[in-house]
């Protein structure tokens, strides 16, 4: 079965005609021949929305009362009876009386639509669940109907139902919308012509992203590469170089010129790696492209220009803005610009714009020396390498007369430039090379002992080396970096992911946290701090480690999370490349302090929950189950003392005898109540004496009706340690519990019999039985299976009866009764041989 079509009318507020547009629709398609129906119209006593509604067939709705009141619902059985081809359904926010089929009317349609049925609807744009804090804001009130904005979204067709704020201000003003006394109050208030423009702004807005969203499908769908200037967007190309604050600045100015206007800053990242722009400038010009209202991107290419022109086409896009090169002139003849490959590629439906800066011309300078890196004495080495090795080899070769050639001397010298590079880094090898060509010049091309050369082959041998000593240099370092940068990256990443991993599965304390923070960055202490307010002073929320400073200004390092958190290092000061890492966990920290205070909340969340609803149920029964014994008493005690009756002796003995059965049935579940409060409050506190169970049992059952409970009791059965006081009270809950339940024909069971270590009794009923996933409910607090017991009872007795039973140390369970009912087994130890328990001390196990 194909699913039916949503069409929703969208409208900026009430009254602009989304209903009315709805009921001219149908007209349109009834005339057609379409089978259609009106699941559910509210016409709000608007005269000519009442006068569509005629010739349109309406399904009847269903009714519900909640509260005393009677409310109209939409009968979404019977329109899925009816099953016409097109239902229309109003006002898709709505939120349904209780007792519905669905809490949201929207879920209603998606039913219906799941049935096959076509639904036109209408919805305002103050109704989508990802407005409400927009629209707060700008009308004062916070809307609690909403709809998922993937509900609308997922709409097969959206129409906006627009109308200019003064027109509708004035149909407001001729009573169109509302009744005359409420018009005063609506002009003034919700619809302000401010409030109306916003919002109609807003649903402008978010029909243009529906909009766009739709076209950038079509395109896909269809290979559509060349681009439509159906809306301005504009791509700025970053090379993480200082100009790109300036480029993202100029976008913004331009697409501030047309409306709707979107910039898109991209970063086109190598995928050898073997060029990469500055972390921490990327950062701050994604910040603020975000702050302008754009969106930033990094995508990876290994021809910078192809990735660009790319990324613009799919996105659609109709001017890049790029920076003018910083190369510098003599860099040109090593081929063009990024900038010029990009004007030359783009076509004629892309502009672009070379925005001139202060690093034009400049060249992009030499790489950042990271020597500091590599450790003190693997740069004392490598500097001994590059400086005082070249000088060595030379001595050595000349002392010893050695010649090899000139080509295995450039070798040689070669060799201490790539090992004086891997010791030492880019500089130490730059020394090397400068340094080898000197001596080799100076004692191995002639004429020895000057600086100058004869032969060309000799100065192109000095210059070749110079070259490559230079170039190997070069690459050696970055290959060096590049591993340093990847082995950190990698450290990063599995910090990272255990740290996500952790916190995401609840794993992670906060404490345990804290001491991984002190661990990984190899701190004294670690703490995080709160304070009240934005201006309050700290105070220490957790700490990790050893002492902490007083304050958070006194430790060394300092990492605010939010205007309300920080979370503070003592012991070390962290190099700038270390607090990327370190904001994350001060991040995570922030988390797991939530969640740790909401796991809080929810349990004393729960703890009221379960408060409220006891109070609720202990209403309930003494709204009902008190009542009842206290109105036989009420009843019996009027009737004795009316004084124009004379009651004959037989009369007054039946009225005297229920108002003793109810006084001691108001007793009773008086009792049972104070019972369960004592358990609430864990004050039950058995006195435990040894104890036959053929003494007990009697007591027990001396207010069952006569002929109701058989017992097997023998008298062989072992000495029980318990409270005889507390097992008869919970033996009489549990009998009385079967008797309730069982046919009057069909006695009650009780049995008691002795296994290893345990004696228990078994209560048998032949009642109707428990199903097996409500065994466990019937001993909660005020639960009666089915809620309609025979007699009175508050619900209790089986409650306090377990209650009891644990507390001397057994266990009180329901099983089946083989032919139908339910049997209760309650278990007690046997004491110990050779023990007697302490009278005033609770049993030993």
């Amino acid at each position: 079965m194909r699913r039916g079509r949503l069409r929703v009318y969208l409208g900026a507020a009430p009254g602009v005609g989304k209903t009315y547009a709805m009921l001219a629709e149908a007209h349109r398609r009834l005339e057609r021949g379409t089978d259609i129906a009106v699941a559910l119209v509210e016409h709000h006593d608007r005269p000519r929305t009442r006068t569509l509604l005629r010739g349109l067939e309406e399904i009847p709705r269903t009714t519900l009362t909640h509260r005393g009141a009677a409310f109209h619902e939409m009968d979404v059985a019977a329109v899925l009876a009816r099953r016409p081809a097109v239902a229309l359904v109003d006002e898709l926010a709505h939120s349904n009386v209780p007792g519905s089929r669905h809490a949201k009317r929207w879920q209603d349609v998606d039913e219906l639509l799941d049935a096959g049925i076509d639904v036109v609807t209408t919805v305002n744009i103050q109704h989508l669940e990802s407005l409400g804090d927009v629209v707060a804001p700008i009308t004062g009130v916070r809307q609690r109907e909403t709809v998922p904005d993937a509900v609308v979204r997922g709409a097969d067709q959206i129409e906006l139902v627009d109308m200019a704020p003064e027109a509708l201000r004035r149909r407001l003003a001729h009573g169109n919308v509302y009744a005359p006394e409420r018009v005063d109050a609506a002009l003034a208030h919700y619809f302000r012509p401010g409030n109306l423009t916003a919002l109609r702004e807003l649903a402008l807005l978010w029909v243009a992203d529906r909009v766009d969203e739709y076209l950038r499908r079509y395109r896909v769908e269809h290979d559509i590469h060349s681009t439509w200037q159906a809306r301005e967007r504009i791509v700025v190309g970053l090379t993480g170089g200082p100009e790109g604050r300036a480029l993202i600045r100029r976008a913004a100015r331009l697409a501030e010129k047309g409306a709707g206007g979107e910039v898109m800053a991209v970063y086109v990242a190598r995928g050898d790696g073997l060029r990469a722009a500055s972390p921490r400038e990327l950062t701050a010009q994604r910040d603020l492209v975000e702050d302008l209202g754009g969106t930033y991107h990094h995508v990876r290419g290994d021809d910078i220009p192809d990735a660009l022109l790319e990324f613009a086409r799919s996105a659609n896009a109709t001017q890049v803005v790029l920076g003018v090169s910083r190369r510098r002139p003599w860099e040109y003849a090593l081929g063009p610009g990024i900038s010029t490959q990009v004007a030359r590629e783009a076509g004629p439906d892309l502009d672009v714009h070379l925005v001139t800066h202060d690093r034009m011309g400049k060249g992009r300078g030499l790489p950042a020396v990271r020597g500091a890196r590599l450790g003190r004495a693997r740069l004392a080495a490598g500097r001994a390498v590059g400086v005082l090795d070249p000088a060595a080899l030379a001595a050595v070769l000349r002392g010893l007369g050695l010649e090899v050639g000139l080509a295995n001397d450039v070798l040689l010298f070669l060799s201490l430039v790539v090992t004086a590079a891997l010791l030492g880094g880019l500089w130490p090898a730059l020394a090397s090379a400068a340094l080898g060509s000197l001596l080799l010049n100076w004692y191995f091309t002639a004429p020895s002992h000057t600086l100058g050369v004869t032969g060309a082959h000799n100065l192109l041998a000095l210059v070749v080396f110079f070259g490559v000593a230079v170039s190997v240099a070069s690459v050696v370092d970055l290959a060096a970096r590049r591993t340093h940068q990847a082995a950190r990256l990698r450290a990063e990443s599995e910090i990272l992911a255990f740290l996500a991993g952790g916190v995401l599965r609840g794993e992670t304390g906060l404490g345990e946290l804290l001491t991984r923070v002190g661990r990984t960055f190899a701190t004294e202490s670690v703490a995080l701090w709160e304070r009240e307010g934005t201006r309050g002073r700290f105070t220490l929320v957790a700490s990790g480690g050893g002492d902490q400073p007083e304050r958070p200004e006194d430790a060394d390092v300092d990492v605010p999370v939010g205007e309300r958190l920080a979370l503070t290092l003592h012991g070390r000061v962290l190099p700038a490349e270390d607090r990327r890492v370190l904001a994350a966990f001060a991040a995570q920290a922030a988390t797991v302090l939530d969640h740790q205070r909401l796991r809080a909340d929810a349990r004393a969340a729960r703890g009221l929950a379960e408060g409220n609803r006891i109070r609720t149920a202990l209403l309930a029964a003494v709204s009902h189950d008190l009542r009842t014994p206290l109105a036989a008493i009420k009843a019996g005690v009027t009737s004795l003392r009316a004084p124009d009756v004379d009651w004959p002796r037989e009369d007054r003995e039946e009225l005297l005898a229920s108002v003793e059965e109810g006084a001691d049935r108001l007793n009773q579940l008086v009792d049972n109540l104070l019972d369960a409060s004592r358990l609430q409050t864990d004050t039950v506190r058995p006195v435990v004496r040894a104890t036959a169970l053929d003494e007990v049992v009697p007591a027990a059952l001396a207010q069952v009706p006569e002929g109701r409970v058989a017992t097997r009791v023998p008298e062989s059965l072992p000495i029980v340690p318990l409270d005889a006081g507390l097992l008869e009270r919970a033996l009489a809950n549990i009998v009385e519990n079967a008797v309730k339940y069982s046919p009057p024909d069909r006695p009650v069971l009780l049995s008691a019999s002795a296994v290893p270590g345990w004696v228990e009794l078994r209560v048998v009923d032949r009642g109707p039985g428990v199903p097996d996933d409500a065994k466990e409910r019937v001993f909660e607090p005020f639960q009666r299976h089915g809620d309609a017991p025979r007699g009175g009872g508050v619900g209790l007795g089986l409650a306090v009866a377990r209650g009891f039973v644990e507390a001397m140390g057994g266990t009180l369970t329901a099983e089946d009764t083989p032919g139908g009912g339910l049997t209760m087994v309650l278990r007690l130890a046997t004491a110990p041989p050779g023990e007697e328990p302490d009278g005033q001390q609770p049993p030993p196990w």
